[in-house]
């Protein structure tokens, strides 16, 4: 059995982790985490799944010492670094999928990997990881002959935009056409901006009600477009991708690692 502790069990994807892993054979739920002053509950009750026996604490200093494998996090980046800071000292493999992460907080992750086994993905959804690799052949196919624009839904509750997904896919569309992404990035239009340039990246953005997560990415031409589209339907999916990734990453080197390794992209 791989034992998991489980960061942030109690939010929208937290309490998905935590069922998935309650309905696993090969996973055990050992710890789970929430914010400072979280009142002290099962696990399980926040996940549908009645009483399991494991607690939700408000600090993960308080599971120093837990026999544990791996560790889950899908929180926010303040979170996550507390995380990193856990799992390197206990020596945990993780599976990040938090979005919104700093430069900083990257490198810190990065750093953290010397030591232990990491997998980072701004979205663990096997679908999502076939567009990313989809996106980058297309791009890599038609250059920048082509203008390119990404358009991302998600619920009005997301607190940063664009999407990590979105972000991603604008580096591998940029990489793919020899684009800097910071230089062509295009955070929406408004006025007289004049006309599109060739080498500008657009990244669109919508809020709206309980969008679980969409993304386009539009290839158009003159005379002609390519619209390559991902929508998920729930976070089943992204949970579903995370458990791969934790089954994956356990037994792993140290290093940094990312979707298109768990699934042989």
């Amino acid at each position: 059995m791989i034992k998991v502790i489980v960061n942030g069990a109690a939010g929208r994807m937290g309490s998905t982790n935590v069922r998935l892993i309650i309905e696993d054979n090969e996973l055990e739920l050992v710890g789970a985490v929430e914010r400072e002053g979280f009142p002290e509950m099962d696990a399980g009750i926040c996940a549908n799944k009645g009483e399991i026996g494991v607690k939700i604490v408000d600090d993960i200093n308080k599971l120093k010492g837990i026999d544990a494998d791996v560790l889950v996090d899908f929180t926010t980046p303040t979170a996550t670094m507390k995380a990193v800071e856990f799992a390197e000292k206990n020596r945990l493999a993780m599976v990040i999928g938090t979005t919104g992460l700093s430069e900083e907080n990257l490198n810190r992750i990065k750093q953290a990997s010397k030591n232990i086994p990491i997998v980072q993905s701004p979205n663990m959804s096997v679908g999502v990881n076939i567009l990313f690799k989809i996106s980058e052949i297309v791009a890599k196919i038609i250059g920048k002959d082509y203008d390119i624009e990404i358009l991302e839904a998600h619920h009005r509750f997301k607190k940063d935009a664009p999407s990590g997904t979105a972000v991603k896919l604008g580096e591998i569309v940029a990489n793919a056409t020899g684009r800097d992404y910071k230089k062509s990035a295009k955070f929406g239009r408004n006025g007289i901006i004049g006309e599109r340039t060739k080498d500008e990246i657009g990244m669109q953005v919508i809020r709206a009600g309980d969008i679980v997560g969409e993304h386009t990415v539009i290839f158009g031409g003159i005379g002609e477009r390519i619209e390559l589209t991902h929508r998920a339907h729930s976070r089943e999916n992204y949970a579903q991708g995370a458990m791969r990734a934790v089954k994956w990453v356990v037994n792993k080197k140290p290093g940094l690692y990312s979707m298109f390794d768990v699934l042989g992209l």
